[in-house]
C-alpha cells in the first residue's frame, strides 16, 4: 500500500438540496441532482485523475463511472449518519491505493447559495452591486518568503502536504485564522496557489488564475493543484 492517500474536501450543506428548485445559474451538477454535497461530481473527478496518474487500479475501480459516484455518495452518507448532519460541514474524503474510502469532518459557517454559485465575480471594489456575491469576512493574504518546487504532490491533492504545512508555519497561520499564504514556484517565481485555496487575480479587466496542466507535468503550468472550484470557474 502507498504511504499516502488521495483526498478532496467538499462542502456538505442541507441547503444545497433546494438548488434544483431555485434554478440557480451555473449550479452545474447541483442544479440537476437533489444533493447536499457541493460539486460532488467534480470532487470525484479530481480523485479519479489522481488515482489514474498513480495507476491505483482498486481505487480507480471504486470511484469510476456512475457506480463509483454512488459508492462515494454512500460512503459520505454513512459517515454523516454516525457523526451528525444538521449543520454545514467540510467533509474530507480520503481514498487509499486499495480503494478504501474514509471521511473526516469539521463545521463550517453557513453561506448563501448565491455565493456558492455566483453568476459572475465583481471587479475589485464592486462587491456590493446587485447581481454579485456578497463579500463576507475577507481573508488576509501574504506571499510565502520561500519558493516551492512543483511536483505531483502539488498538482494532485494528497495527504503529503509538507510543503503547504511549512508555508503556513512560516507565515504563522493557524487553522482558526482568516489568513492565507500563496506558494511561489521555485522554477520561475510565479504564484502556484494558496495553501488551502485557489487564488484569482484581476488582470486586464478580468479574473485569471494560475495555469494548471490537465495532467501533471514538471515543465507545464504553475505547479498548483487541479482544483474543483478552479475547474468550475473556468468552465463557466
Amino acid at each position: 500500500m502507498a504511504n499516502f492517500q488521495l483526498f478532496t474536501s467538499l462542502r456538505y450543506d442541507p441547503g444545497l438540496v433546494g438548488v434544483p428548485k431555485r434554478r440557480l445559474a451555473n449550479a452545474g451538477w447541483n442544479a440537476k441532482m437533489t444533493s447536499p454535497f457541493y460539486m460532488l461530481d467534480l470532487h470525484r473527478d479530481r480523485m479519479l485523475r489522481a488515482a489514474t496518474f498513480w495507476n491505483w487500479t482498486p481505487a480507480i475501480e471504486t470511484i469510476s463511472g456512475s457506480d463509483g459516484l454512488q459508492r462515494l455518495t454512500e460512503a459520505i452518507e454513512t459517515f454523516l449518519t454516525q457523526h451528525g448532519r444538521e449543520k454545514p460541514l467540510r467533509v474530507k474524503v480520503l481514498l487509499d491505493s486499495e480503494g478504501d474510502l474514509s471521511c473526516e469532518a469539521s463545521q463550517v459557517p453557513a453561506v448563501p447559495l448565491e455565493n456558492l454559485f455566483p453568476e459572475r465575480l465583481p471587479p475589485p471594489g464592486n462587491s456590493k452591486e446587485a447581481g454579485y456575491p456578497l463579500e463576507e469576512n475577507p481573508m488576509t493574504v501574504v506571499i510565502d518568503n520561500t519558493k516551492t518546487a512543483q511536483s505531483e504532490y502539488t498538482h494532485y491533492k494528497t495527504t503529503e502536504r509538507t510543503m503547504y504545512d511549512t508555508a503556513r508555519s512560516r507565515a504563522s497561520i493557524s487553522l482558526a485564522d482568516r489568513k492565507e499564504v500563496l506558494l511561489v514556484n521555485l522554477k520561475d517565481g510565479s504564484v502556484m496557489e494558496g495553501s488551502l485555496t485557489t487564488p484569482f487575480f484581476w488582470r486586464n479587466g478580468r479574473w485569471v488564475t494560475p495555469p494548471v496542466a490537465t495532467k501533471y507535468s514538471p515543465e507545464v503550468g504553475s505547479g498548483g493543484q487541479d482544483g474543483t472550484t478552479r475547474r468550475w470557474a473556468l468552465e463557466r
